[in-house]
């Protein structure tokens, strides 16, 4: 990388929008990467400032650093992520987005019932209702536990393009 090239930290939160202490985080967690000068002080590439840009969409769409960690390494270290790698980062997160939508609408449309374990609902309540049912197949939430397993995402339909 030559030096016209790299970034400071600074620099790097400035233009992301990103404070300096989520960007330590961020490389505390694999997800970008920079490199030390002879004074211990951290440059970053340009191509940097994208893959935040990726992060942050992805965090706010709900993705675990885990998983966007797992996309961003898929990427090339040596150039700018560009439209496509997008596409493709953001098609294996359609998915997982698509069930999470399907648990959120069962829970938005259910959360007047109770909480998952009865205990809102007095007749299946497993504390005031030892017999349940549900309070045999263990603790906590077994109610919303099996309702989401069975919850299937609907598919959109493609747009055209």
């Amino acid at each position: 990388m030559s030096m016209t090239m790299e970034l400071t930290v600074g620099q790097v939160a400035e233009r992301s929008g990103v404070a300096v202490s989520a960007l330590h985080f961020y490389e505390s967690k694999g997800l970008i990467h920079s490199l030390r000068t002879a004074g211990n002080q951290r440059r970053y590439s340009r191509d940097t400032l994208r893959r935040i840009a990726i992060i942050r969409v992805a965090q706010r769409v709900g993705m675990p650093l885990a998983t966007i960690r797992e996309a961003l390494d898929t990427l090339p270290d040596s150039r700018v992520p560009t439209r496509s790698d997008w596409s493709r980062l953001s098609a294996t997160w359609k998915d997982e987005l698509e069930q999470r939508i399907a648990n959120l609408t069962l829970m938005r449309d259910t959360l007047d019932q109770c909480i998952g374990c009865g205990c809102l609902s007095i007749d299946r309540c497993r504390l005031a209702n030892p017999d349940d049912t549900w309070g045999d197949q263990g603790a906590g939430a077994q109610r919303w536990a099996a309702a989401l397993q069975q919850v299937k995402p609907r598919r959109r339909a493609k747009s055209p393009a």
